[in-house]
This record gives structure tokens, sequence and C-alpha cells, in this order.
């Protein structure tokens, strides 16, 4: 920027702000803005995320782009006169130059405005020294030197001494991902075929989950969701076979690499296994691998829950959760923890 913005005469302070006003706030301003509210179509759950990265980093890189654009002062009198906001601009311009005193970048206050108007995940520390710890406030003194914030979902909380060693650690990640994923693929397929059955009338044999399996020992075998033409299984010994060679296959593939590429990362094997590209953006990546492991972490535990339901009670998620909603004191954890009405 030209540095005789900085030095309009001193008469009044409107005048002793105009320039810093216009040259940075202006600027900071019209970046952030357009930048934030132009496509407002794609804002949801806290974060929008675009083709070239999140909504914050495309703030930043815009009003990094605007900012090297020169103005004049009398540009910048002329715009402010045109402006109906021009006292905000001024006070505005004011506090813009504090923060540059006080050791902030145009890029850091661009990136803190737009955290300011979207809030949510975008603005969330979730690697580095400054992530959220498990203890909050509280984590001093309680985080190992080796969890460094590094990888997803590290909130510094390993009290067993579990990552220490690194090569572990690595295992460790590897095993807690697969299972993740396989988690939320589960909890789905738990609950789908009890809503289908009990609120959509979908005609399905046995949708509770722990008891479909028995239906490929029946005489008419199992059908996928009620519908023969979709999986049509009789055969316990076809149905094993089947998951050795599909699941060993991506699996093998999955590690060792294959017909789908060499030397993939054994945890985001990236390339055919990302046919949407939702890893091409770092900034999107990054994000999406807090989100894959957050939830997956939730459907780890809701897989656990299910399975003491089921041994609990004899019913499947979905009803225990109706039966729940329909007499919230008399149906709940505390009145058949110690029951036990299922036998496998």
């Amino acid at each position: 920027m030209d540095s005789a913005l900085y030095h309009v005469p001193k008469k009044t302070s409107t005048q002793k702000y105009l320039a810093a006003s216009v040259a940075v706030n202006c600027v900071l301003a019209a970046g952030v803005a357009y930048m934030s509210f132009s496509q407002p179509e794609q804002i949801g759950a806290g974060v929008a995320v675009r083709n070239t990265g999140s909504m914050v980093n495309a703030a930043v890189r815009g009003v990094q782009s605007l900012a090297a654009k020169k103005i004049s002062v009398e540009q910048g009198r002329a715009i402010l006169s045109q402006s109906p906001k021009a006292d905000l601009l001024v006070k505005t311009g004011a506090i813009t130059n504090k923060l540059v005193k006080s050791g902030m970048s145009i890029p850091e206050i661009a990136q803190q405005v737009t955290c300011q108007k979207i809030g949510g995940a975008a603005c969330q520390e979730w690697y580095g020294p400054d992530r959220a710890l498990w203890l909050g406030p509280f984590s001093e003194g309680a985080v190992p030197s080796y969890l460094t914030g590094e990888f997803p979902g590290d909130y510094g909380w390993d009290t067993q001494g579990l990552s220490a060693d690194p090569t572990t650690f690595a295992a460790y990640r590897e095993t807690e991902v697969i299972h993740a994923r396989w988690a939320m693929l589960g909890t789905l397929g738990c609950v789908t075929p009890e809503l289908l059955a009990k609120y959509s009338g979908v005609p399905i044999a046995e949708p509770v989950w722990f008891k479909a399996g028995s239906q490929i020992f029946a005489e008419g075998g199992l059908d996928y969701l009620g519908n023969p033409s979709l999986v049509h299984a009789q055969s316990i010994l076809a149905i094993l076979a089947c998951q050795v060679i599909l699941m060993g296959g991506a699996e093998a593939y999955r590690v060792n690499g294959g017909p789908a590429g060499e030397g993939l990362d054994a945890i985001n094997p990236g390339g055919a296994f990302d046919p949407l590209g939702l890893a091409d953006d770092p900034d999107t990546f990054a994000e999406l691998k807090v989100k894959e492991i957050k939830n997956g972490r939730l459907a780890m535990f809701s897989m656990l829950g299910f399975y003491i339901q089921a041994i609990s009670t004899g019913k499947g998620p979905v009803e225990n959760w109706a039966e729940h909603i329909a007499d919230p004191s008399g149906v709940n954890g505390l009145t058949l923890a110690t029951a036990t009405k299922f036998t496998p």
C-alpha cells in the first residue's frame, strides 16, 4: 500500500483515520464480504467448503489479493464520500490500525472477521498446539510431549502411554480409522432395516439387526431389505467366501497396492478410492479427516450401545428408542441395566 495513506494531515479525528480506513479497512471489508457472502447457499453446519478450499481460507486469499492494490488518498476520499456508512468505516479503520500495530497481519484480521460471521467448525483449531484438548483449560501438563496435534482427532489424551512408540502409534491410528469406518457403516446398517419396517411399511421378514442373519438358515433364505432382486442368500458358505474374497482383496489393495495404484497411503489411499475428489484441496481434506474420526468414534460407541441393548432388552435400537420416547422415566438405562431378556 502507499505509505502516504498513513500521513494524512491531523485536522480532525475523521481525517486522522480517513486514509487508513479506505486503504486498509475498505480492502479488508470488501474482500471478506465478497469471499464470505458471494455464495451463501454453500454455508451449512457452520462451515462452507468449495473446490478451492474452505470459506475462511478463501476469504484470507481474497483479502491478500486485494491488499496488493494501491488506492490513492483522493480515490479513498471519493469512495468514502459515496458510502452510506462512512462513520463505521472510519471507526473500523481505527480498530484495524490498532490491530496491525499490535502485530496482527491483514490476513489474520480477515480470518477473525470471517470466523465471527460464519462461526462453527470452520474456525476451530483441530491441529497444532492451539487445538482443543481433552481437559479444556485444565489440560496444561496433562498432554504427553509426543502428542503434538499433527494427526486428526488428537486431543492430547493418552493416560496409558499407548502412543509413546511411533510405530505402535501408527498401527493404532490405522486400526482406529478402519474400525471407525466399519462402525459407521454398521450403525447405519443396524437402524435402516428397522426404520424402514417400522415407519415405512417395507416388508422385511426380520428387521432387527442381531436376528437378521438367522434367516439364511430358513427355508426361503435371506432377502436383503426384503427384496429378493437385491441380494438373495441361502448358503452361509457362499456368503463367507464372498466376504473373504471381496473384503480381503480390498484390504490387500489398500495396504499393498494393486490395480487401483501402487504406494498408496494405508489410511487415505486417494486416487481411485476418492472418485469425488474430496481430498483434492489440502484444507478441506484436513477438515474431513477430523470429521471422519469424530463421527467414527461416536459410531463405535453406538455399536457398543447396540450390543448392550440387544443383550438387555432383546430388541433393536429403534424399538428401544421408541419405547424410551414414549416413557422416558420408565424405560431407560437405569431401569433396564440389570435385566437380561435375550440369550443368544
